[in-house]
């Protein structure tokens, strides 16, 4: 096959987060001189297929074949048959990511010599709750000492052009519920009630959408993002007994659990409120000096004349379990304006490139 051939055959494989779409056998048969491991978890597919051209270092391609769901509106075109119209191809996963997966795993396919490991990391488990997948095959594989010492993460990292920007780094996720109590009581005697809308409504100002630190040159300011306050009965002449509130904060490594106990306190301590907090991931940044980030740039600038600017911002993704076990990851793959939307698309120009840079980084990792 060639790749916009294979990115096809991936897009028609109908692959709802935590089902693989046969995908993970089909790679397994694409790359007959690899060595196959599987490590399934309960209803989730992982894959690590990897093979050792020569005793140097050990490079990984990882991503998911899952997709979100495609819904059943909106959609011009099946989002489960790839449509090629007007340089685009449309479907479900174009962008989210199985243009990535579909490039790398042609990279691999055609690389010919490497001075070390070639492998893939696969899951079928990265849209949903992420338990079982990529985080299960880095245990397997630090328990076999098989860890790599590089990994790209083949996400949708580019932003107005194809080779504008990579990830080397991702926001922490921290999720806040707050209960602010007060006391039921009738509308038209204010005084003989304790009404938590009218207690949070002095301060929310002071809260809502505030910069919990300054950010730096890598990582945005961590914010306060107020999502959901609800209260009441829905009646009129009912004061609420108690208002929840929730709220997130994509931190940056200046901000942890303390601080944001320590800024809720500042303006509810006087309030009789409960808060409790919960971390989604954490915060990471691969160093810019790093042997992979140098040489992704040196192939995206190679295929497409552009020098990529190194982002943190976005939301969270795998490349967040491949750094807590001490693997410098990056993460580079196409446009991501249309990623979980309808009429999913990429182009087959960045389809093509993505897989020409992922196979110039192999052609010059030692060079």
């Amino acid at each position: 096959m060639q790749i916009i051939e294979l990115f096809k055959y991936m897009i028609n494989s109908k692959s709802e987060t935590p089902d693989d779409g046969g995908l993970l056998l089909f790679i397994e048969d694409y790359l007959p001189g690899f060595t196959a491991v599987r490590v399934d978890v309960e209803d989730v597919k992982n894959l690590f297929i990897y093979k050792k051209f020569g005793e140097g270092e050990h490079l990984c391609f990882a991503g998911h074949v899952d997709v979100v769901p495609a819904g059943s509106k909106g959609w011009d075109t099946d989002p489960y048959q790839a449509t090629e119209k007007d340089g685009y191809i449309y479907g479900r996963g174009t962008q989210d990511m199985k243009s990535g997966v579909a490039a790398f795993t042609q990279a691999v396919n055609e690389a010919d010599s490497f001075n070390g490991t070639l492998s893939l990391l696969l899951t079928s488990d990265e849209e949903g709750d992420a338990i079982n997948g990529t985080v299960k095959v880095l245990e397997y594989l630090r328990d076999k000492e098989m860890l790599p010492d590089f990994c790209v993460v083949a996400e949708p990292t580019c932003e107005e052009n194809f080779g504008d920007a990579i990830k080397v780094g991702r926001r922490g996720s921290i999720n806040g519920y707050i209960t602010i109590k007060g006391k039921q009581g009738h509308a038209a005697y204010p005084e003989k009630a304790i009404n938590p809308i009218h207690q949070i409504s002095q301060v929310l100002g002071e809260m809502a959408g505030v910069d919990l630190d300054n950010g730096d040159e890598h990582f945005a300011p961590s914010k306060f993002v107020v999502t959901d306050i609800r209260a009441g009965m829905q009646v009129t002449n009912v004061t609420p007994n108690e208002l929840q509130m929730m709220f997130n904060v994509r931190n940056n490594t200046k901000t942890t659990q303390e601080e944001i106990k320590a800024f809720v306190e500042k303006y509810l301590g006087d309030l009789d409120y409960e808060l409790r907090l919960t971390q989604g991931s954490y915060p990471f940044k691969t160093d810019t000096d790093t042997k992979i980030v140098k040489k992704i740039d040196q192939a995206i600038e190679k295929v497409t004349s552009i020098k990529p600017k190194h982002s943190t911002a976005g939301g969270t993704s795998d490349a967040r379990f491949i750094s807590a076990f001490g693997v410098d990851v990056v993460e580079f793959g196409v446009k991501n304006d249309t990623i979980h939307a309808v009429n999913e698309r990429t182009s087959k120009k960045e389809v093509e490139g993505l897989c020409q840079v992922f196979k110039t980084l192999i052609e010059i990792w030692d060079k």
